[in-house]
């Protein structure tokens, strides 16, 4: 059976393994995928990714999570907001602040897939696709 939601899938592989302070987990490799990865790089709440061929040929991105020590994780917690039964449209003057700036919410834009922080500096409104902190 296919996957409807695949981006709900790679967060919440993010989120597991996180919790069991793993080095690194694999998600399915798509485009919008990628760039929500690249975001969650370039924040800061992952140390890096690459993408690979899995054992039946398919590419799949191999995420780094980091962790400033043993007691912490950077990412406390990762959730999905628009869904595919409920898209979540928002326009350039209503985009969300999450933990009143402390955390990301990664929108899908015209301009491409970028932070909130950056949707408000290039005026754009968009598709808020999760929240991260």
């Amino acid at each position: 059976m296919g996957m409807t939601d695949p981006i709900a899938d790679m967060l919440t592989r993010i989120r597991n393994a996180n919790r069991a302070r793993f080095k690194s987990v694999e998600v399915l490799h798509s485009g919008i995928n990628l760039n929500i990865v690249k975001v969650l790089k370039k924040a800061g709440y992952i140390g890096g990714y690459d993408i690979k061929k899995n054992e039946k040929g398919f590419d799949v991105l191999n995420v780094y999570l980091k962790y400033p020590d043993s007691k912490t994780t950077i990412i406390q917690d990762i959730q999905r907001v628009s869904k595919p039964s409920r898209r979540i449209y928002v326009k350039r003057d209503k985009i969300p602040k999450v933990l009143n700036g402390y955390g990301v919410a990664i929108i899908s834009t015209s301009k491409g897939v970028i932070t909130d922080k950056e949707a408000r500096e290039k005026n754009v409104g968009g598709e808020v696709l999760c929240k991260v902190w």
